[in-house]
């Protein structure tokens, strides 16, 4: 059987045989599914407490941005949406957190943020014995969203 030949085209835009493009500004479809596979073992690897509260969260996430697709970045998952990374989230030994979270988001949510742990670099953790907040969760969303449109 002959090797697969690879046509280029006149935009530096790689064509393979399966038609799956792959160039600098153009998203693989590869890439999307090895990023979802990254974000899947990452939780299939975590204890039950924690894989819940995972879900739980991302399915927060997911709700307030339905065009959001899984990424990962920083070994950690995280969510893409127009090809620019909305938001990171991962768990931990007893929490689950959010990242970033900006100063602006946390001064105008003071009141339902203080009950949770947060740092000064944009981290704000859920722990695994209370229910994630999910309302919080995609008013921190949609406030990410309107950041990045701006």
């Amino acid at each position: 059987m002959k090797p697969a030949r690879r046509l280029v085209c006149p935009f530096a835009v790689v064509i393979t045989p399966d038609l799956e493009y792959s160039g600098r500004h153009m998203p693989t479809t590869s890439r999307a599914t090895d990023e979802r596979a990254k974000v899947r073992a990452y939780i299939s690897k975590l204890p039950n407490g924690a894989a819940r509260a995972i879900r739980k969260l991302s399915a927060a996430i997911h709700t307030a941005a339905p065009r959001a697709t899984d990424a990962w970045s920083y070994s950690i998952p995280a969510y893409r949406l127009d090809g620019k990374i909305l938001i990171y989230y991962a768990a931990w030994k007893d929490h689950v957190s959010l990242y970033p979270i900006s100063a602006s988001f946390t001064r105008a949510n003071a009141a339902a943020v203080k009950r949770y742990s947060t740092s000064g670099k944009g981290t704000i953790r859920f722990s695994l014995d209370e229910p994630i907040p999910v309302a919080l969760v995609k008013r921190l969303v949609r406030f990410r969203i309107a950041t990045l449109s701006s």
